[in-house]
């Protein structure tokens, strides 16, 4: 690498015409980047007069907010680590600060001891952070960080269990900010606009980006994020692809109101969009080719907690289908498996901080190396192309292997379910558990015999059962990147799933099972 990005953002305050928006259903704000960093600065003076300095630890579990930020670069100037917690998956409070280690602990909800009735020891409301901010900037003794240091703790979205604690090197972020910013040039000019939580290290990269290089950068949330984009005018928007997927319905319905696709996807978006950036989950190809249709270039990446942004489509190198080439400092294996393993020149970490034993041994390999657990493939010209899960592999009763991926994309395809899990509770038949979309149960049925009528035999699906509501971070089905939790799922709908009489039943059988070969066979 050729600098370090975190180093030049802790110690330059911006000499750029960049701005901070934070924007929501209550209104905006704006900020300028230069004026941004002093207040940090402020902020940092302020955490260090209580304590706070080089291997400090700060939790924060609060929404999206310019709290948030100020408190992160401040964290980053003082040398202190954040670990951002995801609002409903953590509750704020002394068991919270006791198993990772945190010395303060910032929160938007109040939290109170259940003996005492009081806050516990070390947990402070976020909107304390607003009035260090106004105090003077004042002066910090210098910082420099090594490309092993690491900045922060980032938690794993697993399915079960507690969520794995992950520190993520310096070397690792530099190497993503540089890598993305030499394939997309991100410059003054250029609005990014940030919705998920900044709880997830790789959306509080974008302020460093815009620190770094000049642009502006808008942070709101999922909730409001439809109520100020035509407001906002972004020319780059960070989406997981249910967010893409309700945009296109919006969009969908727009122009069923006597608005092109185009000009309803302008309406919804400003006119001003250079591209919208997928990842963290699959993504439809339909809706790919919706947007990009609509004069909106949409480019899927792929990549982990445990490696950072691995590989990206863009305008110099695009696959239809595929996650794109990996970006420089990485080097994608397939092995023996079919299971895609990524080696990074400067690897995120080479074991995970807060987890059962074994987890660490079964995803990081020597010499930086991660296993994935993703099966995939690579074609001549280096694209990768994600196939489904390794777990999520179904052997049926006859001994054929189901990725059951490529079903459930089907399935969202037709537009009539708006998430869709496949399981084999019983080793002979595949079960979908689908969200009705727009058109309800009704359109359902239809949708399992077009399923059935484009996939081989083995991957045809036996029946349905239609989910009570959708798959959602609140109701513990989804993460918040807006992946379903299988196995939550397949918790939750377990008797309907055992239950043969359960749901929408296809037309006719899913594959003969062994027996009936045998005997067609004799």
């Amino acid at each position: 690498m050729t600098e370090s990005v975190l180093n030049r953002v802790v110690a330059d305050r911006p000499a750029h015409a960049g701005t901070l928006t934070v924007a929501g259903l209550g209104g905006s704000r704006t900020m300028p980047l230069a004026e941004f960093h002093g207040r940090a600065r402020a902020v940092a003076n302020a955490l260090r007069r209580k304590g706070v300095g080089a291997g400090s630890r700060i939790g924060v579990l609060a929404g999206n907010s310019l709290e948030w930020t100020l408190l992160d670069l401040a964290a980053l100037m003082l040398k202190a680590q954040t670990a951002g917690f995801e609002p409903g998956k953590f509750t704020a409070g002394a068991e919270l600060i006791d198993r990772y280690d945190l010395d303060l602990l910032y929160c938007d909800t109040a939290a109170t001891d259940a003996m005492t009735g009081e806050a516990p020891s070390g947990v402070r409301p976020i909107t304390e952070i607003s009035s260090y901010a106004s105090e003077p900037p004042g002066t910090l003794d210098p910082v420099a960080y090594a490309p092993t240091d690491c900045t922060t703790v980032k938690f794993t979205s697993g399915s079960t269990g507690v969520p794995k604690g992950l520190e993520a090197t310096v070397g690792s972020i530099d190497s993503s900010l540089l890598a993305v910013q030499r394939i997309f040039d991100h410059r003054p000019g250029d609005n990014l606009l940030v919705f998920l939580p900044l709880s997830l290290l790789q959306q509080r990269y974008w302020l460093y980006s815009a620190l770094r290089w000049g642009h502006d950068l808008t942070i709101t949330t999922y909730q409001s994020v439809f109520a100020v984009l035509p407001a906002v005018r972004p020319t780059v928007v960070m989406g997981v692809p249910g967010f893409f997927d309700a945009a296109k319905r919006h969009i969908e319905g727009s122009a069923g109101e006597g608005l092109g696709p185009a000009e309803a996807a302008a309406e919804l978006f400003g006119d001003r969009i250079r591209y919208l950036w997928t990842g963290s989950a699959p993504a439809d190809p339909a809706v790919l080719r919706f947007f990009t249709g609509a004069g909106l270039p949409i480019f899927e990446g792929y990549g982990l907690n445990e490696t950072c942004i691995t590989t990206k489509n863009h305008p110099g190198a695009h696959r239809e289908g595929s996650v794109g080439k990996p970006l420089p400092g990485k080097e994608i294996v397939i092995d023996d498996e079919g299971v895609v393993c990524v080696r990074s020149e400067h690897p995120v970490n080479t074991a995970y901080t807060y987890a059962a034993p074994g987890d660490s041994a079964r995803i990081f390999q020597p010499g930086g190396v991660v296993r994935t657990g993703d099966l995939g493939r690579l074609d001549e010209d280096g694209f990768l192309y994600i196939l489904g899960r390794a777990d999520d592999v179904i052997v049926l009763d006859n001994g054929k292997k189901v990725i059951v991926r490529p079903i459930e994309a089907r399935f969202r395809a037709t537009g009539a379910v708006t998430d869709c899990v496949v399981f084999c509770p019983n080793q002979t038949d595949l079960v979908a558990v689908v969200v009705p979309g727009p058109a309800g149960a009704a359109a359902i049925a239809e949708a399992v015999e077009t399923v059935n009528a484009t996939g081989e035999p083995d991957e045809r699906v036996a029946r349905v059962v239609v989910a009570d509501e959708p798959f959602t971070v609140g109701n513990g089905l989804s993460t918040a990147q807006f992946k379903p939790l299988r196995n939550r799922i397949r918790d939750r709908y377990r008797d309907r799933l055992a239950d043969p009489k359960e749901g929408i039943h296809a037309g006719r059988p899913r594959h003969p099972g062994p027996r009936a070969a045998r005997e067609g066979a004799a």
